[in-house]
């Protein structure tokens, strides 16, 4: 049992959680013991994407949590949280408001490379606890400012078209209390910490009131499934309709076709030498096309980074 199970998770389920009903299904369809991870925790109050891997896959798991992601996020304007999320304890309160116009002229100052300062309530370790529950516990947590990058930003579509003024009217863009936002971002970007700092920005405070992960790496919500379905395959669901292929994490970047004497090598961790290819992580493949390592090229010689045991 090797491959990926994208679970587009509910609301209130934690990503160990996720996890456990991956493994309580497995059992129930009979496949046993299945070695399973997630790349990426999605907090309880965050819905969508969460790409789990199972078996051989999990191997990918590093590679996931390196990958860029893309959020659908929403700013309540005026409150902000010692969570910097609807269930945290309120902290600060304004009485601004901005204008549609000026949330998208303050967006340009968080495209590209940003600092930010992670939420107190986060999972990062401080002298080997985690932040959340030094927070939980009343104890002042100073955290550092780290280097990430938003590769684009934006106001989703539907509230823009809402808000558009009429060409030639003098009429003055009504203030809004809360703005959705689509980001695309790099690893460890704090989608909370972004919307603390856009409402800083404007003069007031905010929260993030809903998140949603809608591309983690090369999965998408297209590919993901329900937690209802993900029930349905411990009642004799197809697999086919529950399980991608091992490949599909491997999607975004280029295969390399081996003989089998070169598969044979890179099977035995051997370096290769002399194979016209770009310089770069590729995933390698045998004569029956499945995955044999994760392999990097540099300079002509090819390395493998990570060997996969795939079985018939």
């Amino acid at each position: 049992m090797h491959g990926w199970i994208i679970l587009d998770k509910p609301l209130g389920l934690g990503s160990t959680q996720a996890v456990a009903a991956v493994k309580r299904n497995l059992r129930s369809a009979g496949f046993g013991k299945v070695k399973v991870g997630h790349g990426g925790t999605l907090d309880p109050l965050a819905t969508g994407v969460l790409p789990i891997a199972l078996g051989e896959a999990t191997k990918l798991c590093g590679r996931m949590l390196d990958a860029s992601k893309t959020y659908d996020f929403t700013i309540c304007f005026g409150t902000e949280t010692s969570g910097l999320d609807a269930e945290g304890e309120i902290v600060a309160t304004s009485d601004i408001r901005p204008s549609l116009a000026q949330v998208e002229a303050v967006l340009t100052q968080f495209t590209g490379p940003i600092e930010q300062i992670p939420p107190a309530f986060s999972a990062i370790k401080i002298d080997g606890k985690r932040a959340y529950d030094l927070a939980r516990a009343g104890a002042v947590v100073e955290m550092k400012s780290r280097a990430v990058t938003v590769y684009a930003l934006c106001v989703s579509a539907p509230l823009r078209e809402h808000n558009d003024v009429t060409p030639g009217c003098d009429a003055t863009p009504e203030v809004i209390d809360e703005i959705t936002l689509t980001a695309d971002v790099s690893k460890g970007t704090y989608i909370r910490s972004l919307a603390r700092d856009i409402a800083y920005a404007l003069g007031t405070v905010g929260h993030v009131a809903m998140l949603r992960r809608t591309r983690a790496g090369p999965f998408n919500l297209e590919s993901a499934i329900s937690l209802d379905k993900l029930n349905a395959f411990g009642q004799e669901a197809a697999q086919e309709d529950i399980i991608l292929p091992i490949e599909a994490g491997l999607v975004d970047i280029p295969a390399l076709n081996l003989s089998p004497e070169q598969a044979r090598a890179v099977q035995q961790g051997r370096v290769l030498t002399g194979i016209a290819m770009k310089d770069g992580l590729h995933w390698a493949r045998g004569a029956d096309l499945r995955p044999i390592a994760l392999v990097q090229n540099v300079d002509g010689i090819l390395k493998t980074v990570r060997g996969f045991n795939l079985t018939l």
